[in-house]
């Protein structure tokens, strides 16, 4: 029954005018924002503990500052001292090295003694990866202080070399100008080969048999059957492995700090060791921080190189 003017009139103006509905969110809009806010607490976490401190060393790093007087600002001195200053150019080279040690010794090691264990099916292997592991669960700390008594010149290497008539080989192996860091590198690759054998020993076993089968029965040996159907399904654990070793070579101080201390010299100085020695022992809280800045960089790019090498490969 439609009301008259009238009464219309009487009702008010919200009788006469139409009703307006609140618009809800939709369902759609809603589910879409529910898993951004499940990862929020991880970003705000995230934020404070990472991207905070970052952003924040990198304010520092414009600015010539002890740690406790005025700061002045300086602009990007700081980073040209980087470029030009051959002690931090050599530390930055060091790091470069300890990459070979660090990611590519373990990464060759790990696929041989992966592939050869895969293959023979050996018993234990539980036991085995364990073993194997285990450098990566002892602290860096108590590492590196096993490794300075086996390094010693009257520790446990050159008394092994001495009894098997090699003395002349003995040395200060950490003294020494030009073995100092190749010596570090190695406890690199022990500490690493565990991990990088566990993930690729993972990824192999993931393989179907068929694919040895199909290779067998073309007449591919094992050589052959490793580049042919091993190499290529685990390039996703390389990368893997890859992307840890490099960030652990990269960024290492623990090892380098307890075992040389930078030297001898400056034959084992990387950039981390001289974030520290430049921050605490030398009061160039600015000149640290530009350090650190390079340093994340480097690592990012680097291993941004990497990750897109082995989406190529994998394309």
């Amino acid at each position: 029954m439609k009301s008259s003017p009238a009464q219309a009139a009487e009702l008010g103006p919200r009788a006469a005018a139409p009703r307006r509905h609140r618009r809800r969110p939709s369902v759609n809009s809603r589910s879409r924002l529910t898993p951004y806010l499940y990862l929020l607490p991880a970003f705000v976490a995230y934020a404070a503990f990472l991207l905070y401190p970052l952003i924040r060393a990198g304010q520092i790093s414009l600015y010539e500052w002890d740690g406790l007087s005025l700061a002045t600002f300086v602009g990007f001195d700081n980073y040209a001292e980087v470029l030009t200053d051959p002690e931090l150019r050599a530390s930055f080279l060091h790091a470069l090295v300890l990459i070979f040690f660090y990611a590519v010794l373990p990464v060759v090691i790990g696929l041989a003694l992966g592939a050869v264990l895969h293959r023979a099916r050996v018993r234990g292997l539980a036991a085995f990866r364990t073993i194997v592991f285990l450098p990566q669960v002892i602290a860096l700390v108590v590492v590196a202080i096993a490794w300075r008594q086996i390094y010693a010149p009257d520790g446990t290497l050159n008394s092994v070399l001495t009894a098997l008539g090699l003395e002349q080989l003995a040395r200060p192996w950490l003294g020494d100008y030009l073995l100092a860091l190749p010596a570090v590198g190695l406890i690199g690759t022990w500490v690493q080969t565990g991990l990088v054998t566990v993930l690729l020993l993972a990824g192999m076993s993931r393989i179907p048999g068929e694919l040895y089968e199909a290779a067998r029965l073309d007449g591919a040996g094992p050589v052959r059957e490793f580049f042919a159907v091993t190499l290529p399904a685990v390039r996703g654990e390389i990368v893997v492995a890859l992307t840890l070793t490099i960030v652990a070579a990269l960024k290492t101080f623990d090892l380098i700090y307890v075992t040389t201390g930078g030297g001898p010299g400056n034959s084992t100085s990387v950039p981390s060791y001289e974030v520290f020695r430049r921050a605490f022992e030398l009061g160039q809280v600015g000149s640290a921080a530009a350090i650190a800045i390079v340093l994340t960089v480097m690592i990012f790019l680097i291993n941004l190189a990497v990750n897109r090498i082995g989406e190529r490969e994998n394309a």
